[in-house]
């Protein structure tokens, strides 16, 4: 959705609990430099401790009750750590061995390089909160949980998805289902993807089961370029795209509103990492390519490159430079800094 560069892009800045307090001040410093080099307006209003364990712990929830409201005037939200997400592009980027966190052999490194594999994933899918359990505490204790698939929910999800493959140059949707095993709701997504391709007939469709496909992203994934799921089997995909690129610190996400009544939402994959928080070891390139995916979704496309170029070439400066998780002996500011200096050079 290209827009005016000199129209106010508005921001709300959540850094939410962890190392999304670590790894947001150098998300926000490489926007503000890719702002003043290609003279965008960002307003970026920070909303302190919202969604953070401080704010529970004083007040008893994670959002003030007028959240909603307060939020609903922005066009996206910049956010660190907890909330769920739905879009995550996949990308092996030159100095990072494919085999960085032992997940995959280096040999496949290569296949992975450039590669981009949206997940965009219905919402409700397998984490409806409807179901109970009875016979509690017996031998005959049920537990049972419901699937809910929605038309409108799975058709707004294909349509954001076919419209992302369309743009790309290779034109190729894979749907993810199981159908063979599960017999009401996957036929009824398969059925959904077929509808919705006879609307795009420049965009090549196949379908894998989902055990499969897992076998097939760690194999051969030259073969993919946007897949789309429902929500469980896109959460499988979106953890093992980024631990095959060699590590999930660099994974960003997006949870997009197609229509753009409502916010979007931009964050790192890592979550909250409360293992390493108050090290300075995060590894901030999640965070800064979650703000590089929401400059290209709003179609600022120019600098929306430069911040990846920046970011791929960070990267591939190797070295101690980088962060521990791959291999280096770098902190989050550091690593940070280099980024945003790439920028303001670009």
């Amino acid at each position: 959705m290209p827009r005016d560069p000199h129209a106010p892009l508005k921001v709300a800045v959540i850094a939410g609990d962890g190392i999304g307090k670590e790894v947001m001040p150098q998300g926000l410093a490489c926007l503000r430099a890719a702002a003043k080099r290609y003279g965008l307006n960002l307003q970026l209003d920070d909303f302190g401790d919202w969604a953070s364990c401080d704010l529970y712990l004083s007040s008893g929830h994670m959002l003030p009750p007028d959240w909603k409201a307060k939020l609903s005037g922005y066009d996206a939200i910049y956010f660190g750590a907890v909330v769920p997400a739905r879009v995550r592009p996949i990308r092996q980027s030159p100095s990072v061995p494919a085999d960085a966190g032992g997940q995959v052999s280096s040999g496949r490194s290569e296949a992975w390089r450039h590669r981009f594999l949206g997940g965009p994933r219905e919402h409700r899918g397998e984490y409806s909160s409807i179901g109970g359990k009875i016979f509690e505490g017996t031998e005959r204790e049920t537990v049972i949980q419901e699937t809910v698939m929605t038309r409108i929910g799975v058709d707004r999800v294909l349509q954001y998805a076919f419209d992302l493959a369309e743009r790309r140059p290779k034109k190729h949707l894979t749907s993810a289902t199981k159908s063979n095993g599960i017999s009401i709701t996957m036929p009824y997504w398969d059925t959904r993807v077929a509808e919705a391709a006879k609307r795009y007939p420049n965009v090549n469709v196949d379908k894998f089961h989902i055990d499969i496909l897992t076998a097939h992203f760690v194999l051969r994934p030259q073969h993919f370029d946007v897949v789309v799921a429902s929500n469980l089997f896109g959460d499988i995909l979106s953890d093992l795209g980024p631990a095959c690129t060699g590590t999930i610190g660099i994974a960003a996400s997006a949870n997009i509103n197609p229509e753009g009544k409502f916010p979007s939402l931009f964050e790192p994959v890592h979550g909250s990492a409360p293992d390493i928080y108050g090290k300075g070891i995060a590894n901030p390139v999640g965070m800064i390519w979650a703000g590089q995916m929401m400059l290209e979704h709003f179609g600022y496309k120019e600098a929306a490159d430069g911040m990846l170029s920046a970011i791929e070439k960070a990267l591939g400066t190797g070295g101690d430079g980088l962060t521990p998780d791959m291999g280096g002996k770098g902190s989050t500011e550091s690593f940070g800094t280099r980024i945003v200096e790439l920028i303001e050079r670009a």
